[in-house]
């Protein structure tokens, strides 16, 4: 195996190549392993209930067989996550859209969702930037999330999210409708070459307005970086060091631009940008109603649920699914 050529030792970025494949390889093993054993338990359960005549081994063959059902859901949906990033760690921002105050607390909601999500999926996360509404809330953040096939699910989420509630800032409990874009893209690991010149930079430090204890909120640590070719502006704020910090955020704007060559490369519709659609009416993904009714709604799926807490405190993984099934029946 390659993994045991001594000269692979060397070379910890191959190492860590091959382990993250290894790694994605032997969970694909254990679920089919465990799809396989579950069949074959059923089967025999089955034939034991059908020659003693036992109504609970039947129930209990039931049981299995349901359980047997959403595992080979989850195998097959994994098929559809076979592009080149899909395995990948994921960035994930979150900005604050039309509404104001109502906004800002909408976007709070949001990265809450998201970091419960994370918690059920066994996730790991980490906040990259974040910049706090006037009032309350947050006007935008970016979180980094690592595991398996982090980008590949959590892709599902790119769009604009509208709120409609009573709002808890309105005196006179009016009925407010709040938007929020939500971006997602893949991490790139570090042996694909992204080429950034230190001439396309501009790069600003800031004192950080996070939480981060004494050292970050005393010094000019916080980083934004301006790739002035392309537009695109990233910053992290939450490293103990400007050097740290900086590297984050080069980090994050290769993975940028690396995501814009992909699309150009394949020629594929600008499906992303035109998710990013204007943060306000008639541009939603996906609508949570909390009144006068209670129901949660993707606009591109039609998959809802009137469950608005649990989706809200992270079972988001229907939804996940409903769009990657979609992606499967979807035209080529």
């Amino acid at each position: 195996m390659a993994a045991e050529n001594p000269a692979l030792w060397d070379k910890p970025d191959e190492m860590q190549k091959i382990n993250k494949e290894k790694s994605l390889l032997t969970r694909a093993i254990e679920e089919w392993e465990t799809y396989d054993k579950k069949l074959k338990d059923a089967k025999t359960l089955l034939e034991m209930s059908e020659e003693a005549q036992d109504e609970p081994t039947f129930q209990e063959a039931k049981n299995e067989v349901i359980q047997i059902e959403e595992l080979g859901k989850g195998l097959e949906l994994k098929r559809v996550l076979n592009g080149e990033l899909d395995p990948n760690n994921t960035y994930l921002s979150i900005n604050s859209g039309a509404g104001g105050t109502e906004s800002c607390d909408w976007a709070e909601m949001l990265l809450r969702m998201y970091l419960k999500y994370c918690d059920q999926q066994g996730f790991k996360y980490e906040l990259i930037d974040r910049n706090d509404g006037d009032e309350t809330g947050l006007k935008s953040c970016t979180i980094l999330v690592e595991g398996a096939y982090a980008y590949g699910y959590l892709k599902a989420e790119s769009g604009v999210h509208r709120l409609v509630r009573i709002s808890p800032f309105d005196s006179n409990a009016r009925r407010h409708t709040s938007f929020a874009s939500v971006f997602v893209w893949a991490e790139i690991d570090d042996e694909i070459n992204i080429e950034v010149k230190p001439d396309d930079l501009k790069v600003e430090t800031f004192r950080s307005s996070g939480a981060g204890g004494q050292h970050v909120n005393r010094t000019d640590s916080a980083v934004r970086m301006y790739h002035l070719p392309s537009g695109i502006i990233v910053q992290c704020q939450t490293q103990r060091s400007q050097i740290q910090n900086r590297e984050k955020a080069l980090k994050m704007l290769k993975a940028q631009l690396y995501e814009r060559e992909v699309e150009k490369r394949n020629k594929e519709k600008d499906e992303m940008n035109s998710q990013k659609k204007a943060v306000e009416w008639g541009s939603q993904i996906r609508s949570y109603v909390m009144h006068p009714y209670q129901m949660v709604k993707d606009h591109r799926t039609m998959h809802e649920t009137s469950q608005v807490q649990d989706v809200m405190n992270g079972d988001l993984q229907g939804f996940v699914m409903a769009y990657l099934k979609s992606l499967m029946v979807a035209p080529q």
